[in-house]
């Protein structure tokens, strides 16, 4: 039933409308006519305000039967760089960029399933619940959208975030606490040439302390990086400071907490050594969820990922979504893969019959909800 014309046609369109991050009003503006067009109450609410992005987030309501249950999908409509100027190509059913920039499908592809999904349920007339569609700003800088978005405005109680690549039929359950670590050493500055003995390099302090950390894969659910390093100005002077940016992100929350302590303690005890002090700022990037194969959301898009003729999997993944935000503000939510690959590079691509599959399990979802009550 999903026209393939339209969706391919859907999505091509959303990805020529330009939406880095922070950059969102043109898109913003497309969807909401869009939506409207389609006779859904579109709101929206004051994320601009509050996180100085180029856009609200859109809360878009399609009204349904009362006796069954409500349901919401999530997408973001923000991409990353280099996002300008894109110029999608079809090649032997596959949709890529031109090579210069990335495609957009994470998550335009999910934009695009969300529209064919409301023109399929329009045509079919089926019976349904209220769907809603809460597309988000800001998720690709750090989930800031789905952070400033009120949860109160959601009649659901629960849905799906489309936002996960591979081909369709993943279902993400257990997603990452991420923490992000922001280092300052300070040391003395000195001569480099005439007097190094009277310096302390905040460099080696920092050194000393890397030596002795565990980083990169730290145990099978947890990880570390430390991801940049400045300091210094010239190099007849002792670095007198350096600073550090960090993260850390791990399924269990224990585990995350546990290995920022480490760090921390191999930091500290490196300065007090060498006569250095140490300032660490822990920032809570997201909170991480864990839902297993009998929670709400998990078996029901099994289910239907059964019935479109595929084989469910459940993926533990080390990153993070709007999910982990719902998840976290009471809101059981599981990911959905919906077919892209290589994301956030200019070889980003999407299989048109991926495309074609997760619209199918969009439907597939809403049709088994209202067959369930």
């Amino acid at each position: 039933m999903v026209n393939r014309n339209r969706i391919i046609d859907t999505f091509i369109e959303l990805v020529k409308i330009d939406s880095e991050s922070k950059n969102e009003e043109k898109i913003q503006k497309f969807l909401k006519r869009k939506f409207e067009s389609l006779g859904l109450q579109v709101e929206e609410d004051d994320a601009k305000a509050k996180t100085g992005y180029g856009a609200n987030n859109l809360l878009c309501t399609l009204q349904g039967d009362e006796q069954i249950d409500s349901i919401f999908f999530c997408c973001h409509m923000d991409t990353v760089a280099p996002g300008v100027g894109i110029n999608p190509q079809i090649k032997d059913d596959i949709i890529y960029s031109d090579g210069t920039t990335i495609l957009a499908a994470d998550d335009k592809a999910g934009i695009a399933v969300l529209i064919e999904l409301i023109e399929l349920i329009k045509e079919q007339n089926i019976s349904h619940g209220t769907v809603e569609f809460v597309i988000t700003v800001g998720e690709e800088t750090g989930l800031i959208g789905a952070k400033a978005f009120d949860m109160a405005l959601l009649t659901s109680e629960y849905g799906f975030v489309l936002d996960i690549g591979g081909p369709v039929g993943a279902i993400v359950v257990a997603s990452p606490t991420l923490y992000m670590l922001d280092i300052t050493i300070k040391g003395v500055t000195a001569h480099a040439g005439i007097e190094p003995e009277k310096g302390i390099s905040a460099l080696e302090v920092a050194s000393k302390a890397i030596a002795n950390m565990k980083l990169g894969r730290v145990d099978h659910e947890t990880t570390a990086n430390i991801g940049y390093i400045s300091g210094g100005t010239t190099t007849n002077i002792v670095m007198e400071k350096v600073n550090l940016h960090a993260e850390v992100r791990s399924i269990s929350t224990e585990s995350c907490l546990a290995q920022i302590e480490h760090m921390q303690n191999l930091f500290e005890a490196a300065a007090q050594k060498m006569g250095a002090t140490v300032e660490i700022k822990k920032t809570r990037s997201c909170t991480g969820f864990r839902l297993d194969e009998e929670s709400q959301t998990v078996k029901l898009a099994a289910q239907s990922i059964k019935h479109i003729k595929r084989e469910p999997h459940y993926e533990i993944t080390g990153g993070g979504s709007d999910a982990n935000v719902f998840n976290e503000k009471g809101k059981e939510t599981a990911n959905l893969s919906i077919g892209y690959e290589e994301i956030h590079t200019v070889n980003e691509y999407i299989p048109i019959s991926e495309l074609e599959t997760a619209a199918k399990l969009a439907y597939q979802i809403v049709n088994d909800v209202a067959k369930i009550n």
